[in-house]
């Protein structure tokens, strides 16, 4: 669906000759000569950006905001003004207008106002389906980035044929995210999926929390402990920086795996599981195959599907939709009702580079929701590094 916009000026060789040039750039064109045609306008047809003139005739333009200011989702007003009408336009900004040009207008510059509109609108649309389908338990931000619709695509897949998957990313990217994904979608959905940060636990200890032990079996275990393998018994058993694994420890994996089977530390019996293999890395595993330090048998037997989750910087196209979904649930766990960002925190946001990947936005609004307020974070709420990318 391509974006509307909405011309309100009286002069009408400036309304027709932009009206056929934004149409030839692909938008949806309406136009309105003074504000009686315009409130009609807004009140009959979905608008997302306006181009308002400050003198329409001698209606004062600004006055139009209060309409705009009415609708939801809010449309993102561009306000026209003449030689002398700044000041006039910064205070009206402080109502609601998202920025301002002067006439005449400059077509390169025009260009890129609407697009940094188009970006505030499309958060606005997000932020609005949110708290209009509040009942709803949002889980997963599928985005607009067309890397991370075909991660979600390929985890479906997966998910409806219960294969080992292994996810590749870099930290805070989201791997375990999907790994839930696919977890919720798939057929071992009433079962439980049970995840384990392997670089978390000492080599020494993790064999007795994946396979569990049986008393007596090393100084300390005074009873029969049930591993992690036997916890996610007809589940999914999500094995996070498995890359950390020991060589010795991936070949015992992968004889569970292959066995479908596993022994207790210090036990004798053989104890069949079903389980579902995720694993995640933020390594290479290919070099790390080429460097001896991974087994290429585990490695191909845990991708039977691979996903590989680009980084957030990649895809700063599904920032909106992330800010939105995390306003949301971050504002309500602290008891709060923000309903959104300004337009200068959502350019911060995008302009950011995100080295913590979607772990680091996350906590930047849980930051930001703690400082807030009001019901909309501004760049004071924010960290001043990220605000800093605004300007």
């Amino acid at each position: 669906m391509s974006t509307t916009i909405l011309i309100v000026d009286d002069e009408d060789n400036f309304r027709e000759g932009f009206d056929q040039y934004l149409t030839n750039k692909g938008y949806t064109v309406h136009s309105a000569a003074n504000l009686t045609d315009a409130r009609k306008i807004l009140r009959s047809e979905l608008i997302d950006i306006i181009l308002l003139d400050v003198q329409i005739g001698k209606e004062y333009g600004p006055d139009f905001l209060d309409d705009i200011n009415l609708t939801r989702p809010t449309p993102v007003t561009i306000l026209l003004t003449a030689y002398g009408e700044v000041d006039m336009a910064v205070s009206a900004m402080k109502n609601g207008a998202f920025d301002f040009m002067s006439k005449p207008l400059n077509l390169a510059e025009l260009e890129i106002r609407l697009k940094e509109a188009e970006r505030i609108m499309q958060f606005r649309r997000e932020m609005e389906r949110y708290w209009t389908n509040a009942d709803k338990k949002f889980e997963f931000v599928e985005g607009n980035n067309k890397r991370m619709q075909r991660v979600f695509q390929d985890a479906a897949r997966a998910a409806r044929a219960g294969v080992s998957v292994l996810i590749n990313g870099e930290t805070g990217s989201g791997k375990e995210i999907i790994a839930k994904y696919i977890h919720k979608n798939g057929s071992r959905a009433s079962k439980p999926m049970v995840a384990v940060n392997c670089a978390a636990i000492a080599p020494t200890v993790l064999e007795s929390e994946l396979f569990g032990h049986e008393a007596g079996s090393f100084t300390g275990a005074t009873g029969k402990t049930i591993g992690l393998f036997e916890q996610a018994d007809g589940g999914i058993l999500f094995l996070d920086e498995i890359s950390s694994m020991s060589l010795e420890m991936q070949a015992k994996i992968l004889r569970a795996i292959e066995e479908k089977e596993i022994r207790r530390v210090g036990g004798t019996k053989q104890i069949p599981v079903d389980v579902q293999i995720i694993a995640a890395s933020n390594r290479d595993m290919k070099k790390m195959i080429e460097d001896k330090e991974f087994r290429d048998d585990l490695y191909y037997r845990l991708r039977v599907v691979d996903i590989s989750i680009p980084p957030l910087r990649e895809r700063s196209e599904d920032i909106p939709e992330l800010v939105a979904f995390f306003v949301k649930t971050i504002s309500r766990e602290q008891g709060k009702n923000i309903q959104g960002v300004s337009p200068q925190v959502l350019k911060a946001f995008q302009k950011y580079s995100w080295p913590g990947n979607v772990r680091e936005l996350r906590n930047a609004i849980e930051r930001a929701c703690i400082f807030c307020l009001t019901d909309t974070i501004e760049l004071c709420d924010i960290d001043s590094e990220i605000a800093e990318n605004s300007y």
